[in-house]
């Protein structure tokens, strides 16, 4: 009988890393599945429609929601943000692991929905870190930059609401630990058969 994969959910503020997380962790494990998210937000430079995000006009994102087909949605800093439902209750009932690298309400939302999810909270070293990211990613104005820095403090309220923190200061480490979780997870009792 194959069993049911895990959902692991990794959020933090903008700027923390988890999209260099993500890829390194997704190069270093066998068999875990990338959740691509839609937004209704503009492609950076090197982004690419359907591996980076799906990239979908507002009002074909507002349709999807009123059919339900978002395992979570939210709108964050004017663009809408979301999880499509299908390709991840696909793979996890295919056996396969799935990573959801999403912000904090949509990680609550998920937890809602699916209560055995992992959430694991990225953190900066230190807030001076996190403006600097931020500032060397160079892909916003200094006035987003200010205020995704205002809704980090915002964010790091969630964490007691998330099973685990891992702080990003060397992505190496990073990757062994939330691997390490992920295997411990597999191992907790109440997921055997």
């Amino acid at each position: 009988m194959m069993e049911q994969g895990i959902l692991t959910i990794m959020s933090g503020p903008s700027g923390v890393g988890k999209g260099t997380v993500a890829k390194a962790l997704l190069e270093k494990t066998k068999d875990l599945v990338y959740s691509i998210s839609a937004t209704t937000r503009l492609p950076r430079e090197g982004e690419v429609n359907g591996s980076s995000y799906y990239f979908l006009p507002a009002d074909e994102f507002r349709k999807k929601i009123d059919r339900q087909e978002f395992l979570e949605w939210a709108q964050i800093y004017g663009n809408f943000y979301g999880t499509l439902r299908l390709p991840v209750e696909c793979a996890l009932s295919g056996g396969k692991d799935v990573l959801l690298e999403i912000d904090v309400q949509g990680g609550i939302q998920v937890k809602q929905k699916f209560p055995q999810a992992v959430l694991i909270f990225l953190l900066p070293p230190s807030q001076d870190e996190l403006e600097s990211r931020l500032t060397k990613r160079a892909s916003e104005p200094k006035a987003d930059i200010k205020k995704r820095l205002s809704w980090a403090e915002e964010e790091f309220e969630y964490l007691k609401l998330y099973d685990y923190a891992v702080v990003n200061d060397r992505v190496d480490e990073v990757v062994l630990k939330v691997q390490s979780i992920i295997v411990a997870e597999k191992c907790r009792t109440w997921r055997l058969k």
